[in-house]
């Protein structure tokens, strides 16, 4: 009797635990409205924060470089650094536009394609100065910009962006552009 009660009260368990994980509220899948000039967004786009995960977790003055090639998908290299005092290193990926996103979302694949992602272009500034860049599941985030340093000002406003498509925007965290950016509060 007690394995049967066990039983039928599992899946319940579950469930409950799984509302909890995520605050009790399924977020749909993110989507953007934004209408990317691909041309304009190619080149390189300085990491001002993210969402750390294992891949970027640690690196500093990172970037994300764009080019659009001859057969229509972008080249992808994330460039970074370890530290400071070291050389600068990069992954080289391959992005795909998905069809009917206005160029907003891209299927990136590094390393021949073992590695995949999606990326959603949320909102770039009318002058291309800065992205803010997501992920269909909210997992990943970032803040992008043209320029190596952001003020803190217009970080927080562009960080605050976030919590309108449902980030938790306490996930996220600068990445140090500049060295004596390091071990500061805020930064990775």
């Amino acid at each position: 009797m007690r394995r049967l009660a066990l039983i039928l009260l599992l899946p319940g368990l579950l469930l409950l635990a799984a509302c909890a994980s995520t605050g009790g509220t399924a977020m749909p899948p993110l989507t953007s409205t934004a209408n990317i000039d691909l041309e304009r967004f190619m080149g390189r786009w300085w990491v001002i924060a993210n969402i750390p995960y294992f891949a970027e977790n640690g690196k500093v003055a990172t970037a994300d470089i764009y080019t659009l090639r001859d057969d229509g998908k972008i080249a992808n290299v994330y460039a970074y650094r370890k530290s400071f005092d070291r050389p600068e290193q990069q992954m080289k990926g391959v992005a795909t536009v998905v069809p009917g996103t206005n160029n907003a979302q891209w299927e990136i694949a590094f390393f021949l394609g073992l590695v995949k992602a999606d990326l959603l272009v949320l909102e770039v500034a009318p002058d291309y100065s800065w992205a803010l860049i997501g992920h269909p599941k909210r997992k990943m985030g970032w803040v992008f910009a043209r320029n190596q340093a952001m003020d803190a000002a217009q970080y927080e406003g562009l960080r605050a962006k976030f919590s309108a498509y449902g980030y938790d925007t306490s996930q996220f965290l600068r990445v140090p552009q500049f060295a004596d950016q390091v071990g500061q509060p805020g930064f990775q």
